[in-house]
């Protein structure tokens, strides 16, 4: 019997097998829970084709959560196969790589940032928000961030909305732990997903993560941030909420 055990979990944000969200639906899967994943435009077609390679099949919905729309319709569509949700996973984040990294911060246009502060960071409190219909008797918000303490080389505006994002689960956390919801960050090492090959210079970070992390760190290894996920979604944290757990072989805590 896994940790989450007749949990009902959302992810959002599944795009390919590499990407941290399948890590954790698999995962999820994996200790018990029902688990539907979510995608928008283009990318859903991709999604919907993967679903297969997780242990079981997951219903997938569109959801692009920068439009009101969707997430008015998100607790209708997950009516369709869950009575209620126990988490919600958010593992969203989109900066433009062309005028937001890779050294551009000091040119990059309102425009692209706002967007960037929009999908990366805002979008926490307005997912959370769309689903606490569903979330009557309580449950878990675990989202994905890179630690936003320090500034890192090619990371630029991506940084800013994830600090962002690390303030608003803070607040979250406030508002919404008199309704029994915990909400909680997983800070991984860098990972080869998607999202980081769009990061021109992100190479560099991965070459210094395993000089530096006293356990090591391994970039293809998505396993042991989804099992810290999972842990946050699970009932064995029933106190801990606007915490980020770094999941990072130790990098976090080395000077030099």
């Amino acid at each position: 019997m896994g940790i989450l055990e007749g949990k009902r979990i959302l992810v959002a944000g599944v795009t390919m097998d590499s990407s941290i969200g399948f890590a954790v639906a698999r995962a999820a899967q994996e200790q018990g829970a029902d688990v539907v994943v979510s995608n928008f435009g283009r990318a859903l077609g991709i999604t919907k084709r993967i679903v297969s390679r997780l242990p079981k099949q997951a219903p997938v919905i569109e959801l692009d959560v920068t439009d009101d729309a969707h997430l008015q319709r998100l607790p209708e569509q997950l009516g369709e196969h869950f009575d209620g949700l126990d988490g919600v996973v958010h593992s969203i984040a989109f900066a433009n790589p062309e005028t937001l990294l890779g050294g551009r911060f000091l040119e990059g246009p309102w425009p692209d940032v706002a967007q960037a502060v929009q999908v990366s960071a805002y979008s926490l409190a307005s997912l959370s928000t769309a689903c606490l219909p569903l979330m009557s008797s309580g449950g878990a918000v675990v989202a994905m961030t890179f630690d936003a303490t320090v500034a890192w080389p090619a990371y630029d505006w991506m940084g800013v909305a994830k600090a962002g994002l690390e303030s608003c689960s803070r607040y979250l956390a406030r508002d919404l732990g008199p309704r029994g919801i915990r909400v909680n960050l997983v800070s991984a090492g860098p990972l080869k997903t998607l999202a980081a090959k769009a990061i021109p210079g992100f190479e560099d970070l991965e070459s210094m993560w395993s000089d530096r992390a006293p356990l090591g760190w391994d970039e293809q290894d998505q396993g042991p941030t989804a099992r810290a996920v999972v842990a946050l979604l699970s009932d064995f944290f029933p106190a801990t909420t606007g915490e980020i757990v770094h999941v990072d072989g130790g990098y976090h805590a080395m000077g030099a």
